[in-house]
């Protein structure tokens, strides 16, 4: 009824005074959609990723000086697999020797650090939020005073892979036997996940990883120091998974990788282009006994000299790979 109340005929419609048009002066349109963006304060927030786009690279803050992957200390159900029948997953505690292992490679850590023999050094951490992770970090953490840590993050997308439900042992192991054959990167525990999942979740990790190195979001405020230092504190296959991701590792690379020991760290070291490098800590004897091939190798140490965002069009893979290369004349 109000619609037609509003309405008028044409004749009571000549009795009406011709309209005005209304003239504003504060109602301006933008020339671009960029400018739109620019003149808009979007009610004061702040997004800093966005400036990166207008950000010359040489205003950046500088990269951390390492990326230093730790899994946990020896856990309850590393002693007793019989554990996670009784206990959710990520309730499972540290063992004292776990304790042990965390604090120890806490001082390791410092160590290494210290030998830079430089005075602003800090650590940043990010921690998987299962309870061996957190207390891990906890006596990790007892190497290093306040003044040295800049922060730490919980991340949930760090947390070890879902097995599904452990309630029944036998079945777990059959499951686990089943995955040795079926192949450890694409089988998927019933109720759970395969590490092709945790690849999914850790790629949404690393953007914000790297989000945080290019903004310096874990820097103190006013400082932007080259001597930062990430630590990743996760699981076993989690960090597996984030080094075949960060490196572009092939299924059946990581398929060949180890574990790393309880307490045990790898580092991800910035080499001299400002790319990370395992072989600006690790020795090559080190890495093979990890699981590296020589072509992974190779891939280490073009990553020690090259600079972000470059390509190794000579990637060593290539020519494994593409068999074709060996007959081919056109090379």
């Amino acid at each position: 009824m109000a619609i037609h109340s509003l309405t008028t005929s044409p004749a009571s419609s000549l009795l009406l005074p011709p309209r005005k048009l209304i003239k504003s002066s504060f109602i301006q349109c933008c020339k671009t959609q960029n400018e739109s963006i620019e003149l808009s304060a979007n009610g004061k927030a702040s997004f800093p990723e966005k400036s990166l786009q207008k950000q010359p690279s040489n205003n950046r803050p500088p990269r951390p000086r390492r990326i230093i992957l730790v899994r946990h200390g020896q856990s309850q159900g590393n002693v007793d697999e019989s554990v996670y029948t009784r206990i959710a997953d990520p309730k499972i505690a540290l063992t004292a020797k776990g304790k042990a292992q965390a604090e120890e490679c806490g001082k390791r850590i410092r160590e290494m650090i210290e030998k830079d023999e430089a005075d602003d050094w800090k650590v940043y951490f990010y921690v998987s939020p299962y309870k061996r992770t957190r207390e891990t970090l906890q006596n990790l953490a007892r190497a290093f005073e306040r003044s040295r840590i800049a922060g730490m993050r919980e991340e949930p997308r760090l947390r070890e892979q879902d097995f599904g439900n452990f309630q029944d042992r036998e079945r777990m192991r059959a499951e686990k036997a089943i995955r040795m054959l079926y192949g450890r990167f694409f089988f998927r525990f019933p109720n759970g996940e395969s590490a092709a999942d945790v690849y999914d979740r850790i790629t949404g990790f690393r953007e914000t990883l790297r989000a945080d190195i290019d903004i310096g979001r874990f820097q103190p405020p006013g400082e932007q120091s080259p001597n930062m230092n990430l630590v990743i504190v996760s699981h076993g296959l989690t960090l597996r998974v984030f080094l075949m991701r960060w490196y572009k590792w092939t299924v059946e690379q990581y398929e060949k990788l180890h574990n790393f020991g309880n307490g045990g760290m790898v580092v991800m070291e910035r080499g001299f282009g400002g790319r990370y490098s395992l072989l600006m800590h690790h020795t090559e004897e080190e890495l093979k006994e990890f699981g590296l091939t020589d072509e992974m190798l190779k891939d280490q140490e073009w990553q020690k000299f090259a600079r972000p965002g470059e390509l190794n069009y000579d990637f060593p893979m290539m020519n494994s790979f593409f068999t074709h290369f060996k007959h081919d004349d056109r090379q």
